[in-house]
Parts: C-alpha cells; sequence; structure tokens
C-alpha cells in the first residue's frame, strides 16, 4: 500500500461508519410514536416486557443462523451494562413516562443523550475530546433541551423524572455498547444484549399479562412490532457498527437530530402541534451537528 493509499483509506470508513450510525437515528426516532401505538393495546409492564421477549427471538434466531460462540468472559460486563440501559431500563423507563406524556415532550431525553453518552464514553475510555467537541455538544444539547421545554412550558412531573432516569441508563449502555462493537460486530453486541434479558423480559411480561388488560388492534401489533424488531434490535445493529467506525462521542452528537425527527414523526402520525420555532431549532442542531462532526474527538 502507498503512501496516499494510506492516507485516502480511513475516508470511505468514516463516511460509511456516519451513514449507519445516522440511519441508527432515524430507526430510533419512530421509538416514542411506535411505543404510544402499543400503549393502545398494552399496558407499559406489557408492552416492555414482550417488546423484549421478540426482541431476543429475532436475535436469538440471528446468532443460531450465524452459529455465533458465546461471547468471552470479558465482554459480559458490558453486555449486561447495555442489557441493563438498552433493553430494560431505558424501554421501560420510557414506556411508563409516555402514559401521561406526549410524545413531543419525551423527546427532551434524547435531546440530552448525545450529551451523557459522550460524557460516560470519556469516562469511560479516559479519553478526551477536544474543547471544540464539548462546546459544540454543549451548544446542540442546549437548544434541543430549550426546544423541547419550551414545548412543555417547562412543567416538571412524574414522567419528567421518569425520562431523567432512563437517560442515565441508556448513556451507560450506547457508551458500553459502542466499546464493545470495535471488539465484535455491532448486532452481536446488541444480540447477545436482549438475549441476556430474556429471563426478566419473560418475568415482566408474564407478570404484566396478568395485571393488565390488553386490546389487541392492528396499530398496537404494529407498534410492539416496530420496537421489538427495530427499536430493541435493527436500530441498534446500525447504531454500534456507525459507533464502532467514526466513536462514541462523534456518533451520539448525531442523536441530537433524533428529537427534532421525532417531533416531525409525533405531528405526520399522532397529529400533535408544534411550535413554529421547530424550523429554527432544526437549523441550528444541524450546525451544532456539523460543528461536532468537524472537531477532534
Amino acid at each position: 500500500m502507498t503512501a496516499h493509499d494510506s492516507a485516502i483509506a480511513p475516508r470511505p470508513v468514516a463516511v460509511g461508519g456516519t451513514a449507519l450510525a445516522a440511519l441508527g437515528v432515524l430507526a430510533f426516532s419512530f421509538s416514542f410514536p411506535a411505543t404510544a401505538w402499543a400503549l393502545t393495546g398494552f399496558g407499559p409492564w406489557t408492552a416492555a416486557g414482550l417488546r423484549g421477549v421478540l426482541a431476543a427471538a429475532v436475535a436469538g434466531a440471528g446468532l443460531l443462523a450465524a452459529r455465533v460462540p458465546v461471547p468471552d468472559r470479558a465482554h459480559w460486563p458490558g453486555l449486561a451494562a447495555v442489557a441493563v440501559g438498552c433493553v430494560l431500563g431505558f424501554p421501560l423507563l420510557t414506556t411508563l413516562a409516555l402514559q401521561s406524556s406526549s410524545t413531543a415532550h419525551s423527546a427532551v431525553v434524547i435531546g440530552l443523550l448525545p450529551l451523557a453518552t459522550a460524557a460516560v464514553a470519556a469516562l469511560r475510555s479516559g479519553g478526551r475530546p477536544s474543547g471544540g467537541f464539548w462546546w459544540a455538544a454543549l451548544a446542540g444539547a442546549a437548544v434541543v433541551l430549550g426546544f423541547t421545554v419550551q414545548q412543555s412550558r417547562g412543567a416538571l412531573s412524574r414522567a419528567d423524572l421518569l425520562l431523567v432516569a432512563a437517560l442515565a441508563v441508556c448513556a451507560a449502555g450506547y457508551a458500553e455498547g459502542g466499546r464493545l462493537a470495535r471488539a465484535m460486530p455491532g448486532w452481536q453486541v446488541i444480540a447477545w444484549a436482549v438475549v441476556a434479558a430474556l429471563p426478566a423480559s419473560v418475568l415482566a411480561a408474564g407478570l404484566a399479562l396478568a395485571a393488565e388488560p390488553v386490546h389487541v388492534g392492528p396499530k398496537a401489533l404494529t407498534g410492539l412490532a416496530y420496537t421489538a424488531a427495530v427499536s430493541q434490535f435493527g436500530g441498534f445493529v446500525l447504531w454500534y457498527r456507525g459507533m464502532a467506525a467514526i466513536g462514541v462521542p462523534k456518533a451520539s452528537q448525531l442523536q441530537l437530530a433524533q428529537p427534532l425527527l421525532t417531533l416531525g414523526w409525533a405531528v405526520l402520525v399522532l397529529g400533535e402541534r408544534l411550535s413554529p420555532a421547530a424550523p429554527v431549532a432544526a437549523l441550528l442542531v444541524l450546525g451544532c451537528i456539523a460543528a461536532t462532526q468537524r472537531a477532534r474527538g
């Protein structure tokens, strides 16, 4: 390989990683509307439990078909963090929050998630993103937070506390998943995590089905299917591969666009109304994303 080849080789990887992470964000952006659909027919504990069970069935089938060996013992603490944060904690806490909070308001947690993920990743790995990166990340988080809080008129509720807790556990799961995706394929990271969480998912679903009413309909089934197949598995396959390629801090900043995408889905699918500030916030967020991508992470 020539020096010229060596200089240009990383570029396609970075571009591909950014595209994969962006597709993951797009997939995740519909998670809240899909959860709202699922809640039309299932209780929150039932919806969260069945989501994990169905995702484990898809992931387990993939692992068996590919004859993937059991991960090394050293990887299991990280996989446990992904299972607790991304498979159990975040889905349950956000589903409970969406019982009393609108999709638009709940998107505030996504606005803060990129900054929290980058911070956890930096603490976990000892990395030091540049000052420009952090300023751009803080600015983007502030724009998203200000916009979504303005939408909800600054009210704090039980749902807000649930969303903050979801933010904390998900950031840890994202950071650990991104780290593990450098040592094993990203789809295997989330696949083993949902399989590891299967006993807890089965227990939650079984107990909830006996206690919560169920009204099965097309919208509820569609929402449940999306959260299981895409939000809980397919989106993570793209997301972790993208993070492995371009790094956790930079990939996490692409999620600054996720609340605005979710707000768009809320209008198109759920009929919620947004303020005229949405286009302005979208432009500011896109500017912050561009700044973080140029900054040296």
